[in-house]
């Protein structure tokens, strides 16, 4: 017997987690955080629905957090498997889960410091230490090889253009004398994206575990550059901040490869911009390391140039709280959900003349969100922020497909026995799913809830 449960991205766009079981075997597929709303948030402190230490292996398809960063406090509870992911995966998750790790404790200690709190003490979900239990786990891969999980498994992985060192998963399970594939297609990139290289087509497979962030959406056909020109040149001008929310691993080296492309073709004038991210410094040492994955008609060194500040210590990033404009500032969290750029709001976001910027997708109960719907104030270490601030959204520059790109990625791929639409807000997941079965002619689609179990 094959069964599949879905234990997180189900029906919400973070916390992927589908567990594989067959022959006595466990594979989990993807370990991520629950993030967004506070329900949400909450499930990450339940005990999962399945013992951690019966797991033997885990596959990573990419570094970001919704899809990694419950991994230490998995093997908190007692997993100790091999974690198999591609060699950037392995490196860019070093420092993400390290951050996170880090980010959690300075949030549990300001509470407790603060008084703020209904629990004595707060805790975080994990520490470092956990982190670092969980790194040692970490088995680098290469794209396209077959690794054995088990005597009932192997995966191999395939480059799908989301980010450096992304993959979608194809897993080969064996029951008796019954084999069957399943393709998880992790989050699907885009076509023609800065940096990134255009999704590989998916391998044809018996089933099929999709993502549907932007399932019913399409992307804004503008070209990027006149978007961050026009956006960004008005606010430069007038001697305002930009204020850019990034996702440290991805999304900040796309803003800076576009501003320098922007800035040497002068469309924009030449102003200080500021890389304020220690992940974001690691993440782009790594995209250095692995140029001859990125896209080939990027520069040698798509991210320096003499206009960019690498801030590396708090004392740096502090300094920028009384700066004046013109100027551009790149944190992260890329959501608001933590980390410096809270400061750079709390500080900047009063000012008319500045801008926010949001450049990526924007979760459900996140303050990303309530800006992208017209809130004008933040909550902010529990302090409200009056939004003053002009706020602008890039379109465009997801790293997810939209509905017409995700069809075009499946291409020819033959009906499944059954595709699972997951990794999307609810419209999004059954927009899809009508999708599937209208323009693709797919005769079985499900979209699975939070702990559905299905038997293959």
């Amino acid at each position: 017997m094959i069964n599949l449960t879905f234990h997180g991205g189900a029906r919400t766009v973070t916390g992927s987690r589908t567990l594989i079981e067959a022959g006595g075997e466990r594979l989990l597929i993807d370990c991520g955080l629950f993030q967004g709303l506070k329900n949400l948030r909450e499930l990450n402190w339940q005990k999962p629905r399945f013992d951690p230490a019966s797991v033997r292996s885990l596959v990573l398809t990419h570094a970001h957090l919704d899809h990694s960063g419950y991994l230490p406090r998995l093997v908190k509870q007692g997993f100790a498997g091999a974690v198999r992911a591609t060699r950037p995966t392995t490196e860019l998750a070093r420092f993400m889960l390290l951050d996170s790790a880090h980010l959690q404790m300075e949030d549990a200690e300001f509470l407790n410091r603060k008084g703020r709190t209904k629990h004595k003490p707060a805790l975080p979900l994990y520490d470092t230490d956990d982190a670092e239990e969980a790194l040692k786990l970490l088995r680098p891969e290469e794209y396209g090889s077959w690794i054995e999980t088990g005597n009932h498994m192997a995966v191999r992985l395939v480059d799908v253009g989301h980010l450096l060192g992304s993959a979608m998963a194809q897993v080969r399970v064996k029951d008796g004398s019954r084999e069957l594939t399943i393709l998880f297609s992790g989050d699907v990139g885009r076509y023609g994206m800065p940096i990134n290289p255009d999704p590989s087509p998916p391998p044809e497979s018996d089933y099929l575990v999709v993502e549907s962030t932007y399932g019913d959406r399409s992307h804004d056909n503008e070209p990027l550059e006149a978007q961050l020109e026009r956006a960004v040149g008005k606010v430069l001008r007038r001697g305002g901040i930009v204020i850019v929310p990034s996702f440290a691993v991805g999304r900040a080296q796309q803003i800076l490869h576009l501003l320098r492309v922007l800035t040497e073709q002068q469309r924009l004038p030449r102003v200080p911009i500021y890389l304020d991210s220690p992940m974001a410094l690691e993440a782009t040492a790594v995209h250095r390391r692995y140029r001859a994955l990125l896209d080939p008609d990027v520069a040698d060194d798509p991210f320096g140039g003499a206009d960019v500040r690498l801030l590396r210590t708090q004392q740096e990033s502090a300094a920028l709280n009384d700066s004046q404009g013109p100027s551009v500032i790149v944190s992260s969290s890329g959501m608001l959900t933590g980390g410096r750029i809270l400061h750079h709001l709390a500080h900047h976001a009063g000012d008319a003349r500045n801008m926010i910027l949001i450049v990526g997708y924007q979760a459900i109960g996140t303050r990303g969100r309530a800006l992208q719907e017209g809130h004008r104030t933040l909550r902010i270490h529990k302090m409200d922020v009056e939004v003053l601030a002009e706020v602008e959204v890039l379109h465009g520059l997801s790293g997810h497909a939209d509905f017409s790109e995700l069809l075009r990625w499946l291409g020819r791929f033959p009906s499944p026995r059954c595709a699972y639409v997951t990794h999307g807000e609810e419209d999004q997941a059954l927009g899809f799913a009508r999708r599937l079965r209208e323009e693709k002619g797919y005769l079985k689609v499900e979209v699975p809830e939070l702990g559905d179990r299905v038997t293959l």
